[in-house]
């Protein structure tokens, strides 16, 4: 499969949904092992916490990826950014930036698109070219953003 074929595949509005549901659907299994925990069962809320942590990153990195590729307004992509704080928020603020259309067409920095413009759209339209070792730059960074907050511990201080 080439690079072009890839980028097909996964087109913006793709990458984002997926993400939005993965988010809305995380932010449930934490509600639910924050409840359990309360009726002193099994204490499941590291799980789910950082399954919700590493998807919560995932959704961040490619809110800012759809949000450069579709050329939002600075306000919409920070309030993408933002709603990630809010249990069940994207998939709402997915439907509503589907709907205005700011999700339609495909990857515009992609081989044969258009000429990348300053720092951010060089790094994206490298990364379109390169998808697979993208890929796996992502999930290292991730991972070690991720392993990094683990280690700094919760974000409240514990009893």
């Amino acid at each position: 499969m080439t690079t072009t074929e890839e980028t097909k595949i996964i087109s913006p509005r793709v990458l984002f949904r997926s993400f939005a549901i993965a988010e809305m659907l995380t932010w449930a299994g934490l509600i639910a092992a924050l409840i359990l925990r309360a009726f002193d069962t099994a204490n499941l809320v590291p799980i789910a916490g950082g399954i919700h942590g590493f998807i919560f990153l995932c959704y961040s990195a490619s809110t800012i990826f759809v949000w450069v590729n579709q050329r939002w307004r600075f306000q919409i992509g920070l309030t993408g950014l933002l709603l990630a704080i809010v249990p069940f928020a994207t998939v709402p603020f997915e439907i509503v930036v589907d709907r205005k259309g700011l999700l339609t067409g495909e990857w515009r920095l992609a081989p044969g698109g258009e000429a990348p413009r300053g720092f951010i759209e060089h790094v994206q339209a490298w990364v379109l070219r390169h998808v697979l070792l993208s890929i796996i730059l992502l999930i290292l960074l991730v991972a070690a953003l991720f392993i990094t907050l683990l280690w700094l511990g919760p974000p409240v201080p514990r009893n």
